[in-house]
């Protein structure tokens, strides 16, 4: 049987974003739609990447504020590895953005990894006191396409750790931008940062005010 044709690389950069998952920690709660700061995780992901094209989600299709390009791992809940095989399918830039939907701070994360150009590395992934954050990462997607086609099964079942053991990687020290939300405890965490955030703004908003009131 005759392989089908690999999308043919154009420049710029794609992004693959990972929505399903069984999110076992939370209950099986839909994720990538849980709320913080007035966006669902999956919109926040959506805009952090919203300078790549295509926009390819892995995940069941839901209601976005972007135009997306939907498509699951066969079969589902196949790992992430499977999910970014499945995106591949769709990428057709030389290099690829790849972004968990749980993450609140995406689009502040992923504006600091764009900050950090690949330059001559395979790739540039964020890392904190975790550890590497490879769903947080910019490739090039022949060196991710590589990686996956050497391991078995479609990457089925297979960890983030033995898909990039091979590829040269810069790493970027994200501090806490790279939390995600595993827990209930993560997300309360999450929007209580978000409301002190929003509060300390609308404080400098209050302050900026008054200062040209007294001018």
């Amino acid at each position: 049987m005759t392989a089908p044709a690999l999308p043919h690389a154009t420049g710029g950069v794609a992004a693959i974003i990972l929505a399903g998952g069984r999110a076992s920690r939370l209950g099986g709660a839909d994720k990538p739609q849980l709320v913080v700061d007035g966006e669902t995780l999956l919109d926040h992901a959506l805009r952090a990447v919203s300078w790549c094209d295509p926009l390819i989600a892995v995940g069941p299709p839901a209601s976005v504020r972007a135009e997306v390009v939907w498509t699951r791992e066969t079969p589902a809940f196949g790992g992430p590895v499977a999910a970014i095989a499945a995106g591949l399918a769709h990428v057709d830039r030389e290099e690829v953005c790849v972004l968990a939907a749980d993450t609140p701070r995406a689009v502040e994360a992923v504006a600091l990894l764009r900050a950090h150009p690949t330059g001559d590395a395979d790739g540039t992934c964020l890392a904190d006191a975790d550890g590497v954050q490879w769903l947080i990462g910019r490739y090039r997607t022949a060196t991710l396409r590589r990686a996956v086609e050497a391991l078995p099964d479609g990457g089925r079942d297979a960890s983030i750790r033995s898909l990039v053991s091979g590829l040269r990687l810069d790493l970027v020290n994200a501090g806490d931008l790279a939390a995600d939300v595993d827990t209930w405890d993560d997300l309360e965490r999450a929007r209580a940062r978000a409301a002190q955030a929003a509060q300390a703004a609308q404080a400098a908003q209050v302050r900026g005010r008054t200062d040209q009131e007294a001018t």
